[in-house]
């Protein structure tokens, strides 16, 4: 199975050189590598001694999949694009036209300005201006950081810089991998009580125990799997719920979040390029038409700020 294409090095590219996704920041820390785009403030590529552990892109493609990118003022999708503000709906514009949903927030297509810079980390901001279907004046904030244990930690922080209270959603879209170990040979664990049981169009209309086929927490095998679900009741420790692939050789990498995220969204595809299957596990502080549902939703009062927490660590 051919590996997913690399980010090239940036300290041997010409000044001129431009990568589709703009400016790339790189990390380095030891023998730990993160390389972050100015596009949607997304994750491009961890790796630790040279194993990537992340799904990765050309330098001239845009993240497929919606790999890696940042996910502001709302995660995952709305109904039709409609939700109601004080009994007046809203419309926001249709991006996933083919379930005739709004999907992924607003910045998914944005170009993030660099708000501070170091040797291990680096901070990006956009600005989600006031529009039909979102009129609020707000920033979402993204700090990437390798730590000195060598995992990647990330920050996402919701600014509200409007008159009144906003309503918002934070998420993020990795997909994990394990260096050349194909996806379909690797078990799966995470560990949670309920999933939201969604229809065609995937919103969510009830919830239901994670039993059966989304019982994740005896390690199902990734080739067994097609699944498009968010799971809640995360079992927590010490304030962090750990989502982990792991290799018939012991290795492992885990996705892990805090208690500021409730909901992981779990999403095991076979259309991603080059692979027989790609494993998304998605962070997320509500789910899927939370503008509607309520389920997660959090208002923001103006000034304030909010930020959740989540970040990936590898057993190599």
């Amino acid at each position: 199975m051919p590996a997913s294409p690399t980010p090239a090095d940036q300290t041997d590219q010409p000044a001129s050189r431009r990568f589709a996704t703009g400016r790339q920041f790189e990390l380095r820390r030891g023998d730990a590598l993160a390389v972050v785009t100015e596009l949607a403030a997304g994750l491009r590529l961890y790796s630790r001694n040279g194993t990537q552990l992340t799904e990765s892109y050309g330098d001239h493609q845009i993240p497929p999949g919606a790999t890696g990118i940042t996910l502001a003022p709302w995660a995952n999708r709305i109904e039709d694009g409609v939700w109601y503000l004080d009994g007046k709906k809203q419309q926001l514009d249709i991006t996933e036209a083919s379930r005739n949903n709004a999907s992924h927030g607003l910045l998914r297509n944005t170009g993030y300005t660099l708000v501070d810079e170091s040797e291990f980390s680096v901070t990006l901001e956009a600005t989600v201006f006031p529009q039909h279907g979102y009129p609020f004046l707000a920033r979402h904030q993204v700090r990437y950081e390798l730590d000195e244990a060598l995992d990647l930690r990330v920050s996402q922080t919701m600014l509200n810089d409007s008159p009144s209270a906003l309503p918002f959603v934070l998420g993020a879209h990795p997909y994990l991998r394990i260096g050349d170990v194909a996806p379909e040979d690797l078990t799966l664990t995470v560990h949670a009580g309920t999933r939201l049981v969604a229809d065609e169009r995937l919103i969510p209309r009830s919830a239901a125990a994670a039993d059966g086929e989304f019982d994740f927490s005896g390690g199902p095998t990734v080739g067994g799997l097609l699944v498009d679900v968010a799971l809640t009741d995360l079992a927590f420790d010490g304030g962090v719920a750990r989502h982990t692939l792991t290799a018939a050789d012991g290795r492992s990498v885990s996705l892990e979040q805090d208690e500021a995220c409730q909901y992981v969204h779990v999403f095991v595809t076979d259309t991603f390029p080059g692979r027989a299957r790609a494993v998304a596990i998605e962070p997320m502080t509500g789910p899927a038409n939370a503008f509607n549902s309520g389920d997660g939703l959090r208002w923001l009062a103006p000034g304030e700020a909010f930020t959740m927490n989540w970040g990936i660590t590898a057993s190599l």
